[in-house]
């Protein structure tokens, strides 16, 4: 992962359960709705054919990375099929050390006050909030106060509408999932919906 190039568009989509069949063609609806970087979560049926499978239509279009990583197995397993930076959903000491030892860009997850702190100690990439939906950027907003220099992607419930208050509230970076990466989009296969999805957050996050 190149995070410098991540920071001209710090958007990552969290994509869950997509499947093998068809992913071709999903990844050229990504690298089409103009998205830089992307996960797949280490709980996807197939994950590690998946993650090959996408950096390989990709072609260097897309960063790809690893999301729901719980386990240095699961490091090991993500970069082995092609992952560039991991995601996790809490802080894992051990994980984090393992990552940063090996030097692989990791995003533990952490929600209070406390565990912002412990992860961002850990000199973590970024400190992922998480959920960041159920207090939206006001929550970002109040844990910025305190901690000016981490910086924080914040997880969940971005939209269009909302995506520049999450940055005007101090966020690094912003993912987002199954509002866009819909279980059914993904399961009828409708990446035209899921590629205009992308570009409408796209277009608001540029304004």
């Amino acid at each position: 992962m190149n995070l410098a190039e991540f920071k001209k568009l710090p958007i990552i989509g969290i994509v869950r359960d997509v499947e093998l069949e068809g992913i071709d063609t999903f990844t050229e609806a990504l690298v089409a709705s103009g998205l830089k970087t992307m996960e797949v979560t280490m709980n996807t049926p197939e994950v590690e054919l998946i993650l090959k499978a996408v950096a390989k239509a990709a072609a260097n279009r897309l960063t790809i990375g690893a999301g729901t990583v719980l386990t240095i197995n699961d490091v090991k397993r993500a970069v082995n099929s092609g992952a560039t930076f991991i995601v996790m959903p809490i802080l894992i000491p051990t994980v984090v050390e393992y990552c940063i030892q090996k030097k692989i860009p990791v995003f533990p997850g952490a929600f209070s006050p406390q565990e912002v702190y412990n992860a961002w100690m850990l000199e973590v990439t970024m400190v992922k909030i998480f959920p960041a939906k159920f207090f939206g950027p006001d929550y970002c907003k109040t844990i910025k106060g305190p901690f000016k220099d981490i910086d924080f992607l914040s997880c969940g419930g971005v939209t269009p509408e909302n995506i520049n208050l999450f940055f005007s509230a101090g966020a690094a970076a912003v993912a987002f999932g199954s509002s866009i990466f819909s279980k059914n989009l993904l399961r009828q296969k409708k990446f035209e919906v899921i590629e205009s999805k992308i570009k409408e957050l796209i277009t608001a996050y540029n304004g």
